[in-house]
């Protein structure tokens, strides 16, 4: 039982996310199957990538941060890293939203509030070995 813990996959997650709520509603979402860093701002997790860009396997960003907002951390992100997967969110379902977040960087987008049944859809598609 030991070896089956040990060689689980727990991928890390860094999400960005500057509401106290929507943080622990994510962490209870995939808390128990993944590792999480949390960012409160852009600029936050711009670092918190530079730390753990060897280790990290997705990231969630919300859109609209202080500091440094969702879309300027992406593309600061893409400089560096064209192919993790950045899963925006955001609490705005406009096209213009999304098309802009795509054209930052993006690799799919969430429209708030954001359910169990989609935020692990979306990342079993970018982390194949992730069990629920």
């Amino acid at each position: 039982m030991e070896s089956e813990q040990m060689n689980e996959f727990r991928p890390l997650i860094l999400v960005a996310e500057d509401d106290d709520s929507n943080f622990k509603l994510i962490k209870a979402i995939i808390g128990k199957k993944c590792d999480i860093e949390w960012a409160k701002n852009g600029q936050e997790m711009v670092e918190l990538f530079q730390q753990h860009q060897e280790r990290t396997k997705a990231m969630l960003m919300d859109i609209k941060m202080p500091v440094m907002n969702g879309l300027e951390a992406t593309k600061i992100i893409r400089e560096s890293n064209t192919e993790i997967p950045i899963i925006m969110q955001t609490a705005y379902a406009f096209s213009s939203d999304k098309e802009n977040a795509m054209n930052a960087g993006a690799t799919e987008v969430l429209v708030k509030p954001i359910t169990l049944s989609i935020l692990r859809t979306t990342l079993s598609k970018y982390l194949p070995d992730l069990q629920w």
